[in-house]
């Protein structure tokens, strides 16, 4: 059994996999990781294989308790990986998107696949049929935007999300979530269609934060998977340890 540890920016997602199903998945505050990797270890004496893979900061102690009890394995830039990438700056490429292609590669081999995270930011990464990386592109976020509209203007207000009723908004704060949501809606919509005009058979993956809320307002045809990534990780590990 694989333990997949999915460090983010706010929480960590510990997921545990026998072979490719997925058994649990726990998310934890950055201070309860440790805690929550011990109570996994008593609920599954099996767990044998570990994977990290950080964007946020994981403290010290987690790492040194997970090579003492695991076979363990960081994703990094190093970690060889089952497509060829053809990022012109590699190294840059973060750990989250890499995993990403790398469940493209497990789930839809030999595809033009388009994977699109919608999480703190928006991702868009693009794997050719032919198993090469081309790259995808990066925007803000939901929540990046709300955000964004308060702290870099004197009166508009923090909201929380909501899907507006019409696309027309009728006040500020529904001009804001039309602003906001159908941007978003129309950013996806659109990037889709680009990729299509390109490339044939195109496969969408949504997965990320706001996956729920998105599918059911775009107009493509997708594949939602809320675990894409953790599926990824865990076939990294199964790549690099078979």
């Amino acid at each position: 059994m694989n333990l997949v540890i999915d460090v983010g920016n706010t929480r960590t997602k510990l997921a545990v996999f026998d072979k490719n199903n997925i058994i649990t998945v726990v998310v934890v505050s950055q201070s309860e990781v440790l805690d929550g990797i011990k109570e996994l270890r008593k609920s599954y004496s099996q767990l044998h294989l570990a994977i990290v893979a950080s964007v946020g900061v994981l403290d010290q102690a987690v790492i040194n308790y997970l090579d003492i009890h695991f076979n363990l394995l960081v994703l990094s830039h190093e970690t060889p990986l089952p497509f060829n990438n053809l990022y012109a700056t590699p190294k840059t490429l973060g750990i989250d998107r890499i995993a990403l292609v790398c469940a493209s590669v497990q789930q839809f081999s030999n595809k033009n696949v388009l994977i699109i995270d919608a999480g703190t930011c928006i991702t868009y990464d693009f794997i050719s049929a032919k198993n090469e990386y081309l790259g995808g592109a990066i925007s803000p976020g939901i929540r990046m935007r709300y955000k964004a509209m308060h702290n870099l203007t004197a009166n508009l207000p923090l909201l929380e999300t909501e899907i507006p009723e019409n696309f027309i908004g009728d006040s500020t704060t529904s001009a804001m979530h039309c602003g906001v949501v159908n941007g978003v809606l129309n950013e996806i919509d659109g990037s889709i269609a680009q990729y299509q005009e390109k490339f044939s058979d195109l496969t969408v993956i949504l997965t990320g934060g706001d996956t729920k809320m998105l599918s059911k307002q775009l107009k493509s045809s997708i594949f939602a998977n809320s675990n894409f990534l953790l599926q990824g990780l865990n076939f990294i590990l199964q790549y690099n340890t078979h």
